[in-house]
């Protein structure tokens, strides 16, 4: 795919994504469902706001896909990774939706991310194989583990960007950021529907950061932070195993890492507090950089480390081996650890 024919379909997903959104969040406006009310003690927003942005971008992305494959004459032609992706989508969000509309225990939660992702696997095969030579002692191979801990990287993706979901723009920002750092590095983006997503997901974007004024602001509930984690997860796992493309598993977490280690991070500190690791609190990283800066001012930053965060990974990918990487990955997950639990507490006086 031409990078002028990338930019003719963007803008396609992009005003599917701006119709299909406007529509939800009039109906559910004026129909009162899926609607987020402000509480003032975590939920600061001023308005009661619609949760149907991971709805408006799934719409927006299978009818951009099927413009696309009627255009391109692709019936019966499409890969079974994004097909299978695709399949496992639907349910996956409208269980979510449900999560949304009168929440689910962290259980069920926990056993439909887990059941989605295992359907994928059985579906197309594709699991962590080979962590390549993390570690400068060889290939790793999980083995018999591979179905386990494929399963347990996904769900723990789909949980970091729904953690890191707290700012506007923020979730589907990062996540959009990891989407196009993955599809131009593997080259995954010119012959997939990647491009579709991020058209969608930008369309969304148009409503949560409010361009269109605050009245007509759409968040992306738990329902689309899951979805835009289960694409972000898969993507990355799709091509660090796949021989078509020339990416280390190592890479790929570098690409994800500011929600992976707000995730991780908040799971250790929560459990050393005897706090459980799904209670809600202003503990995240956007909560402390907030203290600081406003939100506008916390997304841009946050944003910005993210891209120079994945160049970083590609640089090291290209001139290095895998495990110098992985052991430079470690030193920034400590910087990481020792601003948002040490320097980030200090009150500003």
């Amino acid at each position: 795919m031409e990078i002028t024919i990338i930019i003719d379909y963007l803008i396609i997903s992009i005003v599917a994504s701006v119709a299909i959104n406007s529509i939800l969040r009039n109906y559910a406006k004026t129909n009162n469902i899926l609607v987020d009310l402000p509480d003032r003690s975590r939920k600061f927003h001023q308005r009661p706001t619609p949760l149907t942005g991971g709805t408006g971008i799934f719409i927006a992305l299978i009818l951009s896909g099927k413009l696309y494959i009627d255009l391109n004459n692709l019936n019966g032609y499409v890969p079974e990774f994004t097909y299978y992706l695709m399949v496992s989508s639907f349910p996956l969000l409208l269980l979510f939706l449900i999560d949304d509309y009168k929440g689910l225990k962290v259980t069920q939660r926990l056993l439909i991310q887990a059941g989605i992702s295992f359907y994928v696997i059985h579906t197309t095969g594709i699991q962590l194989e080979s962590f390549g030579n993390l570690l400068g002692f060889g290939d790793i191979n999980p083995g018999i583990l591979s179905v386990p801990i494929t399963i347990f990287c996904v769900v723990g993706i789909m949980n970091a960007f729904n953690m890191i979901d707290g700012v506007n723009g923020l979730c589907s920002g990062c996540a959009m950021i990891s989407l196009l750092l993955i599809g131009f590095h593997s080259g995954l983006i010119y012959d997939s529907m990647l491009v579709l997503i991020i058209g969608s997901m930008i369309g969304f974007l148009i409503f949560n950061l409010t361009i269109f004024g605050k009245k007509r602001g759409v968040f992306l509930g738990d329902s689309g932070s899951n979805l835009i984690g289960f694409w972000v997860a898969w993507s990355a796992i799709y091509c660090s195993q796949n021989i078509s493309y020339d990416c280390e598993p190592i890479t790929m977490i570098w690409f994800v890492a500011i929600p992976l280690l707000d995730c991780i991070g908040l799971i250790f500190a929560r459990l050393k507090k005897g706090k459980s690791i799904s209670s809600p609190g202003r503990d995240h990283i956007h909560h402390k950089l907030m203290n600081r800066y406003s939100p506008e001012g916390t997304l841009v930053a946050i944003l910005i480390i993210s891209l120079m965060t994945g160049f970083m990974g590609i640089f090291l990918n290209s001139a290095f081996s895998p495990w110098i990487s992985t052991y430079l990955f470690i030193v920034y997950a400590a910087c990481y650890y020792l601003y948002a639990y040490y320097y980030a507490n200090i009150k500003i006086k």
